[in-house]
Protein backbone atom coordinates (compact mmCIF):
# COMPACT_ATOMS: atom_id res chain seq x y z
CA UNK A 1 0.00 0.00 0.00
CA UNK A 2 1.66 3.54 -0.69
CA UNK A 3 0.62 6.07 1.75
CA UNK A 4 0.98 9.96 1.47
CA UNK A 5 0.52 12.01 4.73
CA UNK A 6 0.17 15.79 5.22
CA UNK A 7 -0.77 18.08 8.11
CA UNK A 8 -1.36 21.45 8.78
CA UNK A 9 0.70 22.11 11.78
CA UNK A 10 4.27 21.40 9.56
CA UNK A 11 6.60 19.17 8.50
CA UNK A 12 8.29 18.58 11.40
CA UNK A 13 5.12 18.41 14.26
CA UNK A 14 5.12 15.99 16.72
CA UNK A 15 1.41 14.73 15.13
CA UNK A 16 3.12 13.91 11.33
CA UNK A 17 5.56 11.96 13.31
CA UNK A 18 3.03 10.03 15.25
CA UNK A 19 0.82 9.05 12.31
CA UNK A 20 3.95 8.24 10.38
CA UNK A 21 4.90 5.76 12.81
CA UNK A 22 1.52 3.69 12.23
CA UNK A 23 1.05 3.92 8.88
CA UNK A 24 4.56 2.90 7.84
CA UNK A 25 3.38 -0.36 9.44
CA UNK A 26 0.37 -0.58 6.71
CA UNK A 27 2.71 -0.04 3.80
CA UNK A 28 5.45 2.29 1.99
CA UNK A 29 5.22 6.28 3.29
CA UNK A 30 5.90 9.58 2.21
CA UNK A 31 5.43 12.95 3.53
CA UNK A 32 4.68 16.01 1.96
CA UNK A 33 3.85 18.51 4.83
CA UNK A 34 3.55 22.49 4.84
CA UNK A 35 7.33 24.00 6.03
CA UNK A 36 5.77 25.74 8.60
CA UNK A 37 2.52 25.86 10.55
CA UNK A 38 -0.69 26.61 8.11
CA UNK A 39 -3.66 26.22 10.74
CA UNK A 40 -7.16 27.28 9.48
CA UNK A 41 -5.68 27.54 6.06
CA UNK A 42 -8.86 25.40 5.05
CA UNK A 43 -9.19 24.24 1.62
CA UNK A 44 -7.20 26.95 -0.27
CA UNK A 45 -4.47 26.49 -2.42
CA UNK A 46 -1.75 28.70 -4.00
CA UNK A 47 -1.91 29.93 -7.46
CA UNK A 48 0.34 32.42 -8.10
CA UNK A 49 3.50 31.61 -6.21
CA UNK A 50 5.98 29.00 -7.15
CA UNK A 51 5.83 26.26 -5.21
CA UNK A 52 9.58 25.13 -3.57
CA UNK A 53 9.91 21.62 -1.88
CA UNK A 54 12.77 20.66 0.63
CA UNK A 55 13.74 16.71 1.21
CA UNK A 56 14.08 15.71 4.36
CA UNK A 57 14.65 12.37 6.82
CA UNK A 58 11.91 12.10 9.31
CA UNK A 59 12.49 8.48 11.79
CA UNK A 60 13.67 7.58 8.28
CA UNK A 61 10.95 8.12 6.51
CA UNK A 62 11.03 10.02 3.28
CA UNK A 63 9.59 13.41 3.67
CA UNK A 64 9.16 16.84 1.71
CA UNK A 65 8.74 20.20 3.16
CA UNK A 66 6.55 22.56 0.79
CA UNK A 67 6.07 26.39 0.96
CA UNK A 68 2.44 25.72 0.55
CA UNK A 69 -0.46 24.55 2.20
CA UNK A 70 -2.16 21.14 2.64
CA UNK A 71 -3.76 21.30 -0.60
CA UNK A 72 -0.32 21.73 -2.02
CA UNK A 73 1.48 19.17 -0.33
CA UNK A 74 -1.26 16.14 -1.90
CA UNK A 75 -0.85 17.53 -5.45
CA UNK A 76 2.88 18.17 -5.00
CA UNK A 77 3.37 14.88 -3.24
CA UNK A 78 0.93 13.01 -6.02
CA UNK A 79 3.00 14.46 -8.67
CA UNK A 80 6.79 13.78 -7.28
CA UNK A 81 5.79 10.91 -4.52
CA UNK A 82 3.12 8.61 -6.43
CA UNK A 83 3.26 9.75 -10.05
CA UNK A 84 1.77 6.43 -11.05
CA UNK A 85 -1.12 5.60 -8.04
CA UNK A 86 -1.55 6.24 -4.70
CA UNK A 87 -3.74 4.50 -2.38
CA UNK A 88 -4.52 6.10 0.79
CA UNK A 89 -3.65 9.71 1.82
CA UNK A 90 -3.46 10.28 6.00
CA UNK A 91 -3.69 13.94 7.25
CA UNK A 92 -2.71 14.86 10.73
CA UNK A 93 -2.57 14.29 13.69
CA UNK A 94 -3.44 17.70 14.19
CA UNK A 95 -3.25 20.07 17.21
CA UNK A 96 -6.40 20.29 18.51
CA UNK A 97 -10.33 19.03 17.42
CA UNK A 98 -11.42 19.73 14.07
CA UNK A 99 -15.33 19.42 15.20
CA UNK A 100 -18.57 20.33 13.27
CA UNK A 101 -17.96 23.63 10.95
CA UNK A 102 -14.49 23.70 11.52
CA UNK A 103 -13.99 21.20 8.68
CA UNK A 104 -14.67 24.25 6.66
CA UNK A 105 -11.77 25.92 8.21
CA UNK A 106 -9.02 23.06 9.00
CA UNK A 107 -6.08 22.46 6.41
CA UNK A 108 -5.99 19.05 7.80
CA UNK A 109 -9.28 17.79 6.65
CA UNK A 110 -8.26 19.97 3.39
CA UNK A 111 -5.83 17.33 3.12
CA UNK A 112 -8.38 14.53 3.14
CA UNK A 113 -10.97 16.44 0.65
CA UNK A 114 -7.80 16.80 -1.89
CA UNK A 115 -7.29 12.89 -1.69
CA UNK A 116 -11.15 12.16 -2.03
CA UNK A 117 -11.56 15.23 -4.94
CA UNK A 118 -8.17 12.98 -6.95
CA UNK A 119 -10.38 9.75 -6.46
CA UNK A 120 -8.02 8.84 -3.28
CA UNK A 121 -9.74 7.32 0.12
CA UNK A 122 -8.25 10.21 2.47
CA UNK A 123 -8.61 9.95 6.30
CA UNK A 124 -7.92 12.86 8.37
CA UNK A 125 -7.32 12.60 12.10
CA UNK A 126 -7.38 15.21 15.26
CA UNK A 127 -6.38 15.35 18.66
CA UNK A 128 -9.50 16.76 20.61
CA UNK A 129 -8.53 19.11 23.38
CA UNK A 130 -10.77 21.12 25.24
CA UNK A 131 -8.46 23.28 27.11
CA UNK A 132 -5.61 25.17 26.67
CA UNK A 133 -2.68 24.09 27.76
CA UNK A 134 -3.95 20.78 27.98
CA UNK A 135 -1.69 17.67 26.62
CA UNK A 136 -2.76 16.58 23.25
CA UNK A 137 -2.15 12.95 24.67
CA UNK A 138 -0.53 12.11 21.12
CA UNK A 139 0.19 8.24 22.51
CA UNK A 140 -3.80 7.94 22.47
CA UNK A 141 -4.01 8.64 18.90
CA UNK A 142 -0.94 6.60 18.32
CA UNK A 143 -2.73 3.58 20.35
CA UNK A 144 -6.14 4.24 18.84
CA UNK A 145 -4.94 4.62 15.02
CA UNK A 146 -2.60 1.22 14.94
CA UNK A 147 -5.85 -0.83 16.17
CA UNK A 148 -8.29 0.65 13.92
CA UNK A 149 -6.46 2.03 10.74
CA UNK A 150 -7.51 -0.99 8.89
CA UNK A 151 -10.40 -1.18 9.57
CA UNK A 152 -11.18 2.38 8.40
CA UNK A 153 -8.59 1.68 4.94
CA UNK A 154 -11.33 -1.24 4.63
CA UNK A 155 -14.94 0.72 5.75
CA UNK A 156 -17.32 1.08 2.27
CA UNK A 157 -17.15 4.39 1.78
CA UNK A 158 -19.26 6.25 -1.02
CA UNK A 159 -17.69 7.99 -4.23
CA UNK A 160 -16.75 11.57 -2.96
CA UNK A 161 -16.34 10.63 0.54
CA UNK A 162 -13.78 11.01 3.02
CA UNK A 163 -13.39 10.48 6.90
CA UNK A 164 -12.59 12.86 9.58
CA UNK A 165 -11.18 11.85 13.03
CA UNK A 166 -11.69 12.95 16.14
CA UNK A 167 -9.65 11.70 18.93
CA UNK A 168 -10.20 12.62 22.63
CA UNK A 169 -6.92 13.75 24.34
CA UNK A 170 -7.28 11.80 27.16
CA UNK A 171 -5.41 8.94 28.49
CA UNK A 172 -6.05 5.53 26.14
CA UNK A 173 -7.82 3.79 29.61
CA UNK A 174 -10.23 6.44 29.49
CA UNK A 175 -11.35 6.31 25.84
CA UNK A 176 -15.16 4.55 25.76
CA UNK A 177 -14.72 3.17 22.33
CA UNK A 178 -15.78 4.80 19.25
CA UNK A 179 -18.89 6.25 17.48
CA UNK A 180 -20.01 6.49 14.20
CA UNK A 181 -21.18 9.90 13.83
CA UNK A 182 -22.46 13.37 11.87
CA UNK A 183 -21.17 16.81 12.17
CA UNK A 184 -21.73 18.73 15.21
CA UNK A 185 -22.19 22.44 16.16
CA UNK A 186 -18.72 24.14 17.10
CA UNK A 187 -19.21 27.86 16.53
CA UNK A 188 -17.32 31.06 17.83
CA UNK A 189 -18.81 34.02 18.95
CA UNK A 190 -17.23 37.65 19.63
CA UNK A 191 -15.34 36.46 16.44
CA UNK A 192 -13.60 39.28 15.73
CA UNK A 193 -11.85 41.97 18.34
CA UNK A 194 -10.77 44.79 18.04
CA UNK A 195 -7.45 46.52 19.44
CA UNK A 196 -4.91 49.31 19.77
CA UNK A 197 -1.85 48.80 18.53
CA UNK A 198 1.08 51.26 20.50
CA UNK A 199 0.59 53.95 18.20
CA UNK A 200 -3.11 54.29 18.73
CA UNK A 201 -4.13 52.74 15.12
CA UNK A 202 -7.07 50.13 15.29
CA UNK A 203 -6.28 46.87 14.11
CA UNK A 204 -8.35 43.89 14.52
CA UNK A 205 -8.13 40.06 15.88
CA UNK A 206 -9.76 37.03 14.71
CA UNK A 207 -10.57 33.91 16.94
CA UNK A 208 -13.16 34.39 19.63
CA UNK A 209 -14.80 32.00 21.98
CA UNK A 210 -15.90 28.34 21.06
CA UNK A 211 -19.19 27.85 21.58
CA UNK A 212 -20.08 23.36 21.48
CA UNK A 213 -23.57 22.02 21.34
CA UNK A 214 -22.07 18.97 23.84
CA UNK A 215 -26.27 18.35 24.28
CA UNK A 216 -26.77 16.39 20.32
CA UNK A 217 -26.69 13.09 20.62
CA UNK A 218 -25.26 11.27 17.39
CA UNK A 219 -22.62 13.72 16.73
CA UNK A 220 -18.73 14.47 16.86
CA UNK A 221 -18.65 17.32 19.88
CA UNK A 222 -20.91 15.18 21.42
CA UNK A 223 -18.86 11.94 21.00
CA UNK A 224 -15.38 13.35 22.15
CA UNK A 225 -16.93 15.16 24.54
CA UNK A 226 -17.96 11.71 26.55
CA UNK A 227 -14.99 10.34 25.53
CA UNK A 228 -15.38 8.74 22.20
CA UNK A 229 -13.46 8.70 19.38
CA UNK A 230 -15.33 10.21 16.26
CA UNK A 231 -15.66 8.93 13.16
CA UNK A 232 -17.15 11.38 10.48
CA UNK A 233 -17.94 10.41 6.82
CA UNK A 234 -18.34 13.41 5.43
CA UNK A 235 -19.25 13.99 1.33
CA UNK A 236 -17.73 16.61 -0.80
CA UNK A 237 -21.10 16.84 -2.53
CA UNK A 238 -22.31 19.71 -0.79
CA UNK A 239 -25.33 20.34 -2.98
CA UNK A 240 -28.85 20.49 -0.65
CA UNK A 241 -30.57 18.08 -3.04
CA UNK A 242 -33.50 18.29 -1.33
CA UNK A 243 -34.04 21.93 -1.88
CA UNK A 244 -34.10 21.79 -5.09
CA UNK A 245 -37.35 21.00 -6.18
CA UNK A 246 -38.27 23.78 -3.69
CA UNK A 247 -35.72 26.50 -5.26
CA UNK A 248 -37.06 25.64 -8.38
CA UNK A 249 -41.29 26.01 -7.92
CA UNK A 250 -40.18 29.64 -6.57
CA UNK A 251 -38.44 30.85 -9.26
CA UNK A 252 -41.69 29.15 -11.53
CA UNK A 253 -44.12 31.25 -9.58
CA UNK A 254 -42.16 34.56 -9.08
CA UNK A 255 -41.46 34.04 -13.06
CA UNK A 256 -45.34 33.66 -13.48
CA UNK A 257 -46.37 36.88 -11.40
CA UNK A 258 -44.25 38.94 -14.19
Amino acid sequence: MKILITNDDGVHAEGIRVLARVAREFGEVKIFAPDRERSACGHSMTMRDPLRVTEHEIDGIEAYAVNGVPVDCVNVGLTIGYPEDCDLVLSGINNGPNLGYDVTYSGTVAGAIEACINGIRGISFSMAYFADGAPYHFETGEQWIRENLQGLIEAPLAERTFLNVNIPAIAYPELQGHKVVGMGQRVYEDRVEARQDPWGRTYYWQGGVVVMRSDMPDTDVWACTNGFVSVTPVSIDWTAHEQKLAIEESLNRAAARR
